[in-house]
């Protein structure tokens, strides 16, 4: 099953590394940045909710500080655009993190529908917070970012490569901390907290561990948007739609897998996009992420990646054993047909 899934991960990276060298279309780079950097918040979402069981609907309160700690940080140290301010996204991602450690000791004192009541609450305390503080985010007028000197045919893409980059560190956290007794104590808990607690696992502790380096990616997933498009606004900056984008892709890939979230995010954001240009209708972004969201959990519960794998193991399965019964069913015939004959005889 491991290998399965690890085989499926390498092909798609391959893909996403070559793919703006096959497809250098301006259209075509800029949905794939848009994929690549929900599969950079799709991945950081699973490392604490998907590993934990933890369902957060509040994930974009960690890429809006990170969309604004990014802004502020150009602003205050008048930072021009192209490459210099990539590092920064660093810095917006552990921002975020900071930010996640008071945040965290607050609503991981809930469980199961409160914790998911709590951390929505908590985005929209959030976006209250933005429109309010004019002298850190200028309300809602909004905040610039420098805008890079690249031609047109050549902007996407060091935005496209850096956002791969980190894909590639999400998904290396992912896979360090599934194979460590770190994720062994977040699996632990997702099956069943009070016996992890019981068993001396500091649930806590791990809980809140997971949510910062989640909240790492999210802060770099929106510091990233933002510098692409230039601009911070507090209802894009704190939007729930962002939350449903990253859980239904998650979902919809595998949750709680290594390759899940990725596959999720390639196959769903540019399916948005699509429907974006093509109907243009405001509010149909939710009525699409809705209906796919439920038709994952009725259809598709464990998601595209746990289901292949379950398939390409039974066509193993059937391959490796069908010879052997082929051969059992020969001997039983031969035999029976020795019995008769020394019946006959």
């Amino acid at each position: 099953m491991k290998k399965t899934e690890t085989i499926v991960l390498l092909i798609m990276l391959v893909i996403l590394a070559i793919f703006p060298l096959l497809f250098p279309n301006p259209g075509a780079t800029s949905v794939a940045f848009f994929a690549v950097i929900y599969a950079v918040a799709a991945a950081g979402w699973n490392i604490f909710s998907g590993f934990s069981g933890y369902i957060s609907l509040g994930y974009a309160v960690f890429s809006g500080i990170g969309a604004y700690s990014l802004a502020l940080i150009c602003q205050k140290w008048n930072i021009q655009g192209d490459y210099i301010p990539f590092a920064f996204v660093l810095v917006a991602g552990l921002i975020a993190s900071i930010f996640a450690l008071p945040i965290g000791l607050i609503i991981l004192r809930t469980r199961r529908h409160v914790f998911v009541v709590v951390t929505v609450a908590t985005l929209f305390i959030m976006q209250l917070l933005a429109y309010n503080l004019h002298g850190f985010t200028n309300g809602s007028a909004g905040m610039t970012l420098p805008l890079p000197s690249w031609s047109g045919d050549f902007f996407n893409i060091p935005f496209y490569y850096m956002a791969f980059i980190l894909l590639i560190a999400a998904i290396l956290m992912s896979w360090l901390i599934r194979h460590s007794k770190f994720g062994l104590g977040l699996l632990a808990i997702r099956e069943d907290e009070d016996r992890a607690s019981s068993l001396g696992i500091n649930t806590t502790k791990y809980k809140l561990i997971a949510l910062m380096i989640s909240a790492f990616f999210a802060g770099t997933a929106g510091a990233m948007i933002s510098y692409f498009t230039s601009t911070v606004f507090p209802p894009e900056a704190f939007d729930p739609t962002f939350d449903i984008a990253v859980a239904l892709m998650t979902f919809f890939g595998g949750v709680g897998t290594l390759a899940g979230p990725v596959l999720g995010a390639l196959l769903v954001e540019p399916l948005q996009q699509y429907a974006t240009l093509e109907f243009g209708t405001a509010g149909f972004d939710l009525i699409l992420f809705g209906g796919l969201l439920l038709a994952v959990i009725l259809l598709l519960p464990e998601g595209i990646v746990p289901s292949l794998t379950k398939l390409v193991l039974k066509i193993i399965a059937t391959r490796t054993w069908a010879p052997d019964a082929v051969a059992a069913e020969e001997i039983r015939n031969t035999e029976g047909l020795a019995l008769e004959e020394k019946k006959n005889g």
